[in-house]
């Protein structure tokens, strides 16, 4: 399977990928309080808060054999519920910072069991096993097997059934399993789409940055670009852009820009009420949000004079001659490149909308 880095342009300072477990409802290291109650159970006394702790920074050398025992107290059918809880807790938390560990964990038969978490009526036992499949998808080695062994569809139902946690973390592993070509359009296809529009919508901020990057890297599947604009993208989309408090401007600018590549894309964004936006971003936006904006607008304008006569009818052409004068290279030639088209003759029959 081909891997992408679902890149569309310079967006590495808008885009960054999920981290592992950054639901920090662990403590950290170095807390005093950190105990075996605070880890799902067991009765070890400070001893065994001593090994969480060590779980916990990824430090702890542990067997063959340790591992093989947390994926036999997954696998049991007598394991009790808090017996499996502890056991994808330990398997998660040794998988979290550690890319060796991850590797060992997925050659030691732990992804199957796993998977099969993501399905269960626990939510915290759920939740558990969604984030320890993200944490092994954070090997490129791992993902394959973590699709294999059939995870998009229960992450997809995590997305809309889990805790607020198993969510977000759900939405970051489908990005990393998104960022194989392969797989890609099949994540679209299980339904990744609607639930991530949702989460991007309505979810907390760390939950719109995490939907926001998955479906960046989803929308570079042109049938996906399709479903988003179905799923009501473009709204949440224009809303973020209008909010500089929200902190996803720049996010939202660019999944903006991959929707807009789709004819279905542009007449959402121009019904909407994407243009003042748009045009409102190149008058008072950080140069990168200048350009991408630019780069949204040229896209909506190339074929449709209707759509140009809006841009230019919303005062577009100023901002874009100082931006033609000013910028870096490959923002004044995209502004030039609009003046252009906005300053084409306009046609009064026949016109294309799209």
């Amino acid at each position: 399977m081909g891997r992408s880095d679902c890149d569309g342009g310079d967006t590495s300072s808008a885009f960054s990928d999920c981290n592992s477990d950054r639901s920090g409802e662990f403590p950290s290291s170095g807390s005093p309080t950190t105990s075996s109650s605070s880890f799902g159970g067991g009765s070890g006394g400070g001893g065994d808060g001593g090994l969480h702790r060590l779980l916990v920074s990824g430090a702890v050398d542990y067997s063959h054999e340790v591992v093989r025992r947390l994926i036999s107290d997954l696998e049991s059918p007598s394991a009790t519920v808090e017996c499996q809880r502890r056991a994808a807790m330990e398997l998660r938390l040794l998988a979290k910072h550690n890319p060796e560990n991850r590797l060992r964990i997925a050659a030691a038969g732990a992804v199957v069991p796993l998977v099969a978490l993501l399905s269960h009526p626990d939510p915290q036992l759920q939740e558990h096993g969604v984030t320890a499949v993200l944490n092994l998808s954070l090997c490129d080695e791992n993902k394959t097997l973590i699709a294999a062994a059939g995870a998009i569809r229960p992450l997809v139902r995590a997305l809309s059934t889990g805790t607020p946690v198993a969510r977000e973390n759900a939405a970051c592993a489908l990005l990393r399993l998104a960022q194989l070509d392969d797989l890609r359009t099949a994540i679209g296809r299980s339904g990744a789409i609607p639930p991530l529009v949702a989460l991007l919508e309505s979810g907390g901020p760390r939950a719109k940055k995490d939907a926001a990057t998955a479906l960046f890297c989803l929308l570079a599947s042109r049938e996906n670009k399709a479903r988003a604009v179905e799923a009501g993208i473009v709204r949440p989309l224009l809303d973020l852009m209008a909010d500089p408090d929200s902190g996803m401007v720049d996010k939202a600018a660019y999944v903006l820009n991959a929707v807009v590549e789709v004819a279905e894309g542009r007449a959402a964004a121009v019904e909407e009420n994407g243009i003042p936006v748009l045009v409102e971003m190149v008058e008072e936006g950080t140069p990168q949000q200048k350009e991408i904006a630019v780069r949204s607008l040229l896209q909506i304008c190339k074929e449709s004079p209707i759509y140009r006569k809006m841009v230019a009818h919303e005062g577009a052409v100023p901002s874009l001659v100082a931006l033609s004068q000013s910028a870096t290279k490959k923002s004044k030639e995209k502004a030039e490149a609009l003046i252009e088209l906005l300053r084409q003759p306009k046609r009064t029959a026949g016109d294309s909308r799209r």
